[in-house]
């Protein structure tokens, strides 16, 4: 493409490349981010499952043994 009032062909400057090449790595950094957090929100969402099956298990357990002794109590 060529400036047609000096002849010249046109050309991006240096800041304008440096800071197109700023905007480009920040963006990549943002969606590096992005991904990382999106990982860390599934591992909570799996942790807190986990701790869910734990309480229920915990709680199973208990009821169970105090059923027991309601049993082995009316014997």
């Amino acid at each position: 493409m060529r400036d047609e009032r000096m002849g010249f062909e046109a050309f991006d400057c240096a800041p304008a490349l440096r800071l197109e090449a700023h905007e480009r790595v920040s963006k990549l950094h943002n969606d590096a981010l992005n991904r990382r957090i999106e990982k860390q929100e599934e591992m909570m969402e799996r942790l807190e499952k986990r701790l869910w099956l734990t309480v229920y298990g915990v709680v199973g357990t208990i009821l169970a043994q105090a059923f027991q002794q309601l049993l082995q109590a009316g014997h």
